[in-house]
This record gives structure tokens, C-alpha cells and sequence, in this order.
């Protein structure tokens, strides 16, 4: 009677079926590399520079004062960064929001417009975001149906703003007397500003229509692949243009929230406003080359470098040396975008070719 027999294993195949390719990423890098575990690495990174302030300032940093400061400081670029990661999102950049920012200051705290917003100061918080929309609309029209490369375009908005900004305000500060609008913005609910309101709001809006909505869809379909989203419908062009006035109208009300901080409308605001804002949309994990965005992500890289700028505020350090600090991590956020971005590509191509 003849025993069954088995053939054994060959190590290699066994090796095979055990050990991870070494080019599969680990169950860490799978999960820091998801929206999510992108977005636990923020907060980590945030939790431990609360904590470097909490050593290093003591009491002056930890507590609830200086919070709610590092909070109305992060608004305004806030607000701006929403926009700016549609922009992104979709491919594109806009290197004008400062600029916009500027010039919307200026219009809204003109004389002539204060005056007529005396019995209705809502006024001045509309005519500073339509100010934004028409620079957004006319940067879209350029780059969309122009044919003019994003950067290029949105340049050349950048200084036409700045200048016209001089022109209208002759380089004078043009105090805000409205006492309606200052009273509103310098408010607070639940004894949080307004302006932070404004800042969660925007974002909760922006989470919604970039998360939730056709439009955001086709946004991220057209930062993935242009032609295959107008080959599948989507009318690209037009939607660019809608991207664009999103970030002026963004720029707007970031115009309106430093009206009220500042009380005075001039040209100089808003200056490099818009490194800050790509700052954060690329550290908070929005792909610059386009087809991911994530306004989660947005949100907590303008706490982080809000939080990180008065920790070295609080320790007197120079401001030197928060730029420095400032271009360290954003250098580091987009290297592990890139290596991310290949990571998931050679594994979408594995998969495709097994």
C-alpha cells in the first residue's frame, strides 16, 4: 500500500507567500499616506509645538487669551487658503490673493462707499467681496479662455492690483469711521470673535461643496486629468472661472475681516498673504500638481504655522528665523507629498499590470 506523498515547500515560495514585497508600503505608510493619517500627522505636529510653547512660554502661551489670538490670527489667511485650495485642487495657482485683498480694503473703506453704508454697513463687507469676485472672474477669463498659464496670469493681477490699490488710496491709510461695521467684527459669540466664526464657517462651506457636491467632484477630476473631465462632460473651462472668483471672493472677506482688525484700509495689506495661504493648503496635504484637496488639511496648516509664529513670538526669537522655520516645513511637506504621489503611483501600475 503506497504512502501519500507531499511535496514540500520550497523556502523561496514560502518566502513568497510570508514576506511583503519590499516596494509594498508598511501598514504606517498605508495609513499616513490616507486623508485621514495625513491629517493625524498635522495634529500630532500641532500637539507638539502646543506643547514646545507650553515649556518654553509657560503661562504666557497656555492660556485661553492667547489662544483666541493665535485663533483670530489664523483667520484671515484662513479664509484665503479655503479658496486657494480649489484653486490647487484643480490644477491651477493664484499668486494674486494678496493683492485682491489689498485693493478690496481700499474700495470698501473709500469715503464715498462708508458714507452710503452708514445706515446699512453690510455694504462695505459686498461691495469688498464683489471687488474680490471681479479680479477672480477676470483672472479665470484669462487663464481659461485666454489660454494664459495660471502663474503667469495671476502675476500680472498680483502687481495690476497692488498699483491700482495706490491709485484709488494716492499710498494713504483710509481710516474706518463705520461704527456699525467695527461694533459687528469686533463682536463675539460665546465669547468667540466674530472673525473666527467667519474663518470656521468658510471652511465648513468649503468642506461641504469641495466634499459633498457635483462641483467639487469635477474640481478634483479636473486637477487629476483635464481632458479626460472635459471628455466626460465637464465643461472646464467655465468651472476654472468659477474657481477663480471662489478664491476672490475668498480674498473679499478676508478684505473685511482685516478692515475690522485694522480699522484702516490701505495698499500695503495683504502683502505675500498669498505664500501664506499655499503654505498651508500644501502642508495641510492638497497635491499642487492638482486631483487632491483637502480642506480639513487646510485648516490645520494655518493653525500650524499661526501656533509655530507665536511660539517664537512668545520666546522673542527672530522673525528671521520663523521664515527659516516656515521654509523647512514646507520643503519637508512637499517632498513627502512627492514621495507619496510616486508611492501610490507605481502601486496603482503594479496593480494594473497583475
Amino acid at each position: 500500500m503506497s504512502e501519500p506523498t507531499t511535496t514540500p515547500q520550497s523556502p523561496a515560495s514560502s518566502e513568497v507567500s510570508t514576506t511583503p514585497s519590499a516596494d509594498e508600503p508598511s501598514l504606517v505608510q498605508r495609513a499616513f499616506s490616507s486623508s485621514a493619517g495625513r491629517n493625524i500627522g498635522l495634529v500630532i505636529g500641532l500637539i507638539l509645538l502646543v506643547i514646545v510653547g507650553a515649556v518654553t512660554a509657560g503661562d504666557n502661551f497656555m492660556n485661553l487669551d492667547n489662544m483666541l489670538v493665535i485663533a483670530r490670527l489664523a483667520s484671515v489667511i484662513g479664509v484665503v487658503a479655503i479658496g486657494m485650495t480649489f484653486v490647487i485642487t484643480a490644477g491651477g495657482i493664484d499668486l494674486s490673493v494678496g493683492s485682491v485683498l489689498g485693493l478690496s480694503s481700499v474700495v470698501a473703506s473709500l469715503g464715498a462707499i462708508q458714507t452710503a453704508a452708514d445706515g446699512f454697513w453690510p455694504l462695505m463687507v459686498f461691495v469688498a467681496i464683489a471687488v474680490g469676485v471681479l479680479a477672480g472672474l477676470t483672472n479665470g477669463l484669462i487663464i481659461a479662455y485666454g489660454k494664459v498659464v495660471a502663474f503667469i496670469a495671476t502675476v500680472a493681477m498680483l502687481a495690476a492690483a497692488r498699483g491700482l490699490a495706490e491709485l484709488i488710496s494716492q499710498r494713504q491709510t483710509q481710516v474706518v469711521t463705520n461704527n456699525g461695521f467695527l461694533d459687528f467684527f469686533r463682536g463675539d459669540l460665546l465669547g468667540i470673535s466674530w472673525v473666527v466664526w467667519i474663518f470656521a464657517l468658510t471652511a465648513l462651506a468649503g468642506w461641504f461643496v469641495l466634499n459633498r457636491t457635483t462641483f467639487g467632484r469635477r474640481t478634483v477630476a479636473i486637477g487629476g486629468n483635464a481632458t479626460a473631465a472635459r471628455l466626460a462632460g465637464v465643461a472646464v473651462k467655465r468651472h476654472t472661472v468659477y474657481l477663480y472668483m471662489i478664491a476672490g471672493a475668498c480674498a473679499g472677506i478676508g478684505a473685511t475681516m482685516t478692515l475690522a482688525r485694522t480699522t484702516a484700509g490701505t495698499s500695503t495689506h495683504g502683502m505675500l498673504y498669498e505664500l501664506d495661504a499655499i503654505a498651508a493648503v500644501v502642508v495641510g496635504g492638497t497635491l499642487l500638481i492638482g486631483g487632491r484637496g483637502t480642506i480639513g488639511g487646510t485648516v490645520l496648516g494655518v493653525l500650524l504655522f499661526a501656533t509655530l509664529n507665536n511660539v517664537f513670538t512668545q520666546n522673542n526669537l527672530s522673525s528671521s528665523v520663523q521664515l527659516v522655520a516656515k521654509g523647512i516645513i514646507i520643503v519637508g511637506a512637499v517632498m513627502l507629498q512627492q514621495r507619496f504621489a510616486n508611492r501610490e503611483a507605481s502601486s496603482s501600475s503594479g496593480g494594473g499590470a497583475g
